[in-house]
């Protein structure tokens, strides 16, 4: 059963490495461009509000996956907020 729940997490952390780290070359093409003007504010605010959620979720979980992909996920998004709401244009 153990060996089962260490697989299992496993996994998780695959799918919480290859989620969270697939979002970052977008955080890095928008930092470096400055070009927002495909995102959505509402879009992203309810994504971060979301991961935030999910966060909370996996601390209650006490799942590490979960814990390190949504602290990871939640970071680069809200570096996305700042960057919208600083680059948008009116």
């Amino acid at each position: 059963m153990l060996a089962d729940l260490d697989l299992i997490e496993g996994v998780g952390l695959l799918a919480a490495a290859l989620t969270t780290y697939s979002f970052l070359p977008q955080v890095y093409k928008t930092w470096k461009t400055k070009d927002v003007s495909a995102f959505s504010l509402t879009t992203f605010t309810l994504f971060f509000i979301g991961i935030v959620c999910w966060l909370i979720y996996g601390i209650y979980k006490e799942s590490l996956s979960m814990i390190l992909a949504n602290s990871i996920t939640m970071a680069s998004s809200f570096v996305i907020l700042l960057l919208i709401i600083k680059y948008r244009k009116p």
